[in-house]
């Protein structure tokens, strides 16, 4: 019997020009951004200019609108063609004084940024496509400093799950959610919210919130609407995304940490 490969952490050289298409500039990629930047910009830290460590940023698009609200933005990806976009875009707003750019892994920052640590650590969309999230949710409480924040954004099992079924994908439920030929930028492991939480209690974080991202988003029967009613369709995502049960089915899961 054959055995599956092990899972390994994924680089998106070479592709990063498909994420900005097929994500960042799609109806899904903006509602991700404004629930994103409504949960961070009710912080309190925010509320002066702060220093903030952006793991896994990628092309920069949160890290930027940041920057642009006054912060200092430690922008690392481990993909050197997602970081040069970066650069380019900060460039072409005139932020690059207010954007540090580092090319490194998860794993290799605890030790390349000298034991340097954030008030606030960004890290969405990363833990899905690690081939061990637990232990970089570890990594990350070494980068934050004694009573700072960590803002985690992760694939749901659960909402994968439950979207598959919707779409009658029941053999690909039936075995396990794994795909015989994995779409290249569909997440490799999406994680039970569950798991995550007590990962991160067991680091010694501390639950400050929890929100669903694209809570109806996905699961509209007319996809037209997800453009032509996007308005609306947003407001109601950031009206009811912190609650039960709609905050479960988010095909995201954003965590505000405390350390």
């Amino acid at each position: 019997m054959s055995q599956s490969k092990p899972l390994k952490d994924r680089n998106f050289d070479n592709l990063a020009s498909r994420f900005a298409s097929n994500i960042y500039q799609t109806t899904k990629g903006k509602i991700r951004q404004a629930v994103l930047l409504r949960d961070l910009l009710e912080l309190a830290e925010l509320a002066t200019p702060t220093a903030i460590l952006d793991v896994g940023g990628g092309q920069g698009q949160l890290a930027l609108k940041l920057a642009a609200l006054g912060h200092q933005l430690h922008l690392t990806d481990i993909s050197a063609e997602m970081l040069q976009l970066a650069a380019e875009e900060a460039k072409n707003q005139g932020l690059s004084a207010q954007l540090q750019i580092s090319q490194s892994s998860l794993q290799d920052l605890p030790q390349r940024l000298g034991g340097q640590a954030y008030p606030l650590v960004l890290c969405h969309a990363v833990l899905e496509w690690l081939a061990e999230p637990e232990a970089a949710i570890s990594q990350l409480r070494q980068l934050v400093q004694p009573g700072g924040i960590v803002s985690l954004m992760f694939y749901n099992q659960d909402a994968h799950r439950l979207s598959n079924i919707i779409y009658g994908n029941f053999a690909y439920v039936q075995a396990g959610l794994k795909a015989k030929k994995p779409v290249r930028l569909n997440p490799q492991q999406p994680l039970p919210p569950q798991q995550v939480l007590q990962w991160c209690q067991q680091a010694g974080f501390a639950l400050l919130s929890k929100t669903g991202v694209r809570c109806f988003h996905d699961y509209l029967r007319d996809r037209s609407q997800q453009q032509s009613h996007y308005a609306e369709l947003e407001a109601l995502e950031l009206q009811y995304n912190r609650q039960e049960p709609y905050a479960s089915v988010g095909r995201y899961i954003h965590l505000l940490l405390r350390a």
